[in-house]
Protein backbone atom coordinates (compact mmCIF):
# COMPACT_ATOMS: atom_id res chain seq x y z
CA UNK A 1 0.00 0.00 0.00
CA UNK A 2 1.50 3.36 -0.85
CA UNK A 3 0.37 6.95 1.10
CA UNK A 4 1.66 10.00 -1.03
CA UNK A 5 2.53 13.07 0.97
CA UNK A 6 2.86 16.26 0.02
CA UNK A 7 5.08 18.96 1.63
CA UNK A 8 4.34 23.05 0.84
CA UNK A 9 5.89 25.99 1.69
CA UNK A 10 8.55 26.13 3.98
CA UNK A 11 8.42 22.42 4.73
CA UNK A 12 8.92 21.88 1.18
CA UNK A 13 12.51 23.75 1.19
CA UNK A 14 13.37 22.23 4.82
CA UNK A 15 12.76 18.40 3.34
CA UNK A 16 13.73 19.40 -0.81
CA UNK A 17 11.06 17.63 -2.50
CA UNK A 18 7.26 18.29 -3.34
CA UNK A 19 6.02 14.60 -2.25
CA UNK A 20 7.18 11.59 -0.65
CA UNK A 21 5.34 8.12 -1.03
CA UNK A 22 5.81 5.98 1.91
CA UNK A 23 4.74 2.44 1.37
CA UNK A 24 3.41 -0.38 4.62
CA UNK A 25 2.75 -3.81 4.01
CA UNK A 26 -0.90 -5.16 3.23
CA UNK A 27 -0.70 -6.49 6.77
CA UNK A 28 -0.08 -3.20 8.54
CA UNK A 29 -2.65 -0.39 9.80
CA UNK A 30 -1.71 2.85 8.09
CA UNK A 31 -2.47 6.31 9.80
CA UNK A 32 -1.73 10.05 9.79
CA UNK A 33 0.34 8.91 13.26
CA UNK A 34 2.09 6.42 11.45
CA UNK A 35 3.28 8.39 8.72
CA UNK A 36 4.58 10.96 10.51
CA UNK A 37 6.78 8.45 12.22
CA UNK A 38 7.67 7.47 9.38
CA UNK A 39 8.91 10.68 7.72
CA UNK A 40 10.54 11.74 10.97
CA UNK A 41 12.42 8.43 10.96
CA UNK A 42 13.72 10.22 6.72
CA UNK A 43 13.84 13.45 8.19
CA UNK A 44 15.66 13.40 11.26
CA UNK A 45 15.86 16.03 13.84
CA UNK A 46 15.18 19.23 11.81
CA UNK A 47 11.61 17.76 10.63
CA UNK A 48 11.01 17.33 14.02
CA UNK A 49 11.61 19.90 15.34
CA UNK A 50 9.63 21.68 12.93
CA UNK A 51 6.66 19.72 13.17
CA UNK A 52 6.55 18.85 16.88
CA UNK A 53 6.31 21.00 20.26
CA UNK A 54 9.10 20.54 21.94
CA UNK A 55 7.65 20.77 25.19
CA UNK A 56 4.84 18.25 24.73
CA UNK A 57 5.73 16.39 21.49
CA UNK A 58 2.59 16.90 20.23
CA UNK A 59 2.45 18.06 16.64
CA UNK A 60 2.70 21.95 16.35
CA UNK A 61 -0.91 22.96 16.19
CA UNK A 62 -0.40 25.71 13.22
CA UNK A 63 0.00 22.56 10.61
CA UNK A 64 -2.54 21.95 8.50
CA UNK A 65 -3.40 18.34 8.01
CA UNK A 66 -5.37 17.03 4.61
CA UNK A 67 -6.40 13.82 3.39
CA UNK A 68 -7.69 13.51 -0.11
CA UNK A 69 -8.57 17.35 0.57
CA UNK A 70 -10.07 16.70 3.92
CA UNK A 71 -8.66 18.20 7.16
CA UNK A 72 -7.75 15.65 10.01
CA UNK A 73 -9.37 17.54 12.61
CA UNK A 74 -13.40 16.42 10.97
CA UNK A 75 -12.03 13.00 10.23
CA UNK A 76 -10.04 10.99 13.17
CA UNK A 77 -7.11 13.22 13.75
CA UNK A 78 -3.97 11.76 13.97
CA UNK A 79 -5.44 8.24 13.94
CA UNK A 80 -7.02 8.80 10.73
CA UNK A 81 -6.91 5.48 8.75
CA UNK A 82 -5.59 5.83 5.57
CA UNK A 83 -5.75 3.54 2.31
CA UNK A 84 -3.83 2.74 -0.59
CA UNK A 85 -3.17 5.95 -3.30
CA UNK A 86 -4.65 8.21 -0.13
CA UNK A 87 -2.82 11.43 -0.24
CA UNK A 88 -1.36 13.33 2.63
CA UNK A 89 -0.90 17.46 2.63
CA UNK A 90 1.39 18.90 5.39
CA UNK A 91 0.98 22.73 5.37
CA UNK A 92 2.45 24.93 7.22
CA UNK A 93 1.11 28.77 7.62
CA UNK A 94 1.83 31.01 4.88
CA UNK A 95 2.28 35.16 5.08
CA UNK A 96 2.01 37.61 2.31
CA UNK A 97 1.01 40.74 1.46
Amino acid sequence: MKVSVRFFASLRELVGKKVECIEFQESEEATVKMVLKRLCQLYGNVFIEYILDRKTGDVQSYLLWLVNGRSITVLDGLETRLTDGDVLAILPPVGGG
